[in-house]
């Protein structure tokens, strides 16, 4: 199916699970952006980080994300549908954007999803990290409301005229060009480090 500007896909016959599926991008952004400022407060408040120790984390927390973002993109929204059950999964999580790519209410996990998986994050890199998972999980989810702020903009907006219209692009390749490229959307970093960057078109 070729991309369709207008349009919305339906995900579920049962109406209530379909409503679940549509987020105004505000609302996950805002809790995010929340969530991460609460960590770090208790964090730091509770003495588990100091203010330096915070800023440090927060950036490598950050750096993290943009790996996990770019995982994800890869290798699970555009996961290798050879079942009937895969390409189902695939398309409802992933593949109705590409199909509808300006449809604003698909661009963000409904929250009730993405709070869940922002718990399991934050457990498993406590195990890591210890007491210092305030600062990294902080960076983590300041990282995803920036990838939903940048992925939102690039898609209801049109570029800008400075550096930052190369997001614009590498993303407008991703979806009209060829979807094996250019899985980062806050930033190509891990596509220029993993080698899928658009080198053809180059």
């Amino acid at each position: 199916m070729k991309p369709n500007h207008k349009g919305q896909a339906q995900l579920f016959k049962n109406p209530v699970l379909e409503r679940m599926t549509r987020t105004h991008i505000a609302l996950p952004i805002s809790i995010f952006l929340i969530i991460a400022t609460g960590l770090l407060y208790y964090g730091i408040t509770h003495s588990f980080i100091n203010v330096l120790e915070a800023l440090g984390l927060f950036f490598l927390g950050w750096f993290i994300f943009t790996l996990i973002e770019y995982l994800a993109h890869r290798y699970i929204f555009h996961m290798n549908t050879d079942t009937p059950v895969k390409a189902r999964l695939q398309y409802t999580v992933h593949g109705n954007h590409h199909d509808y790519p300006k449809d604003k209410k698909r661009l963000a996990m409904p929250p009730i999803i993405s709070l869940l998986y922002a718990s399991i994050f934050f457990f498993v890199f406590k195990l890591i990290f210890g007491q210092f998972v305030f600062g990294v999980v902080a960076g983590i989810l300041f990282g995803y409301a920036s990838y939903l702020a940048v992925h939102y903009i690039v898609h209801a907006y049109a570029p800008p005229k400075n550096f930052l219209k190369y997001l614009w692009i590498y993303h407008g390749i991703h979806h009209y060009k060829d979807s094996e490229t250019y899985y980062g959307v806050s930033s190509p970093l891990w596509d220029f480090i993993l080698g899928t960057t658009d080198k053809k078109n180059k």
